[in-house]
């Protein structure tokens, strides 16, 4: 689980510095293991940190089995671990549920600069209210989207439908919210 629970800002969210899948010294997750299962310190799965920032970038909280990065294998008979560094930066995150809109704003002078958006759903307790449990109990259908940052980047302020035919459907019968943080800069 990697978490964005900042010191010092409650609006602190997720920006992964690098990722790692594989084994690159032997002793993290070495103990009780034969050693040969961690001998190989050369090994890594290529595409976990782009992954991962995908995943993870611009969330409160984010969490990833190693089961979304094992294949294909990068090191057969090696044990292997996701290792993850990042750090919590201060940021505006918004949450808007199907079919509503996400306002971006600025101040006079600064511009959106959209750090991670994501269309889907990944957590029940989330724009659940007059539900059927069947509509919120899939939480493995969040995809990481483009779309807000290509649509507001370097905009004072901006307005995005939470919907199907902005974002397509990546879960049906689910219903969907639209999750982003940003950060105003300097023009």
């Amino acid at each position: 689980v990697v978490s964005g629970k900042s010191h010092g800002t409650k609006n602190g969210v997720i920006r992964v510095q690098s990722a790692l899948y594989g084994r690159k010294n032997n002793k993290t997750c070495s103990e009780g293991r034969p050693p040969r299962e961690f001998s190989n310190t050369g090994c890594s799965q290529n595409g976990t940190g782009d992954f991962v920032k995908n995943r993870c970038n611009g969330k409160k909280v984010c969490e990833i089995s190693t089961n979304d990065v094992i294949s294909p294998d990068p090191c057969y008979g090696t044990y292997k671990y996701l290792q993850t560094n990042f750090t919590c930066v201060p940021a505006i995150h918004l949450i808007a549920c199907y079919q509503s809109y996400a306002n971006l704003n600025c101040d006079k002078g600064r511009v959106i600069s959209v750090l991670g958006a994501y269309f889907g759903r990944d957590n029940k307790a989330v724009c659940y209210a007059s539900r059927p449990p069947s509509q919120v109990e899939n939480v493995y259908c969040s995809n990481s989207t483009q779309i807000v940052a290509k649509s507001c980047n370097g905009r004072n302020s901006c307005t995005i439908k939470a919907s199907g035919s902005v974002f397509g459907d990546p879960c049906f019968g689910t219903f969907k919210y639209l999750e982003l943080s940003y950060v105003c800069k300097c023009k």
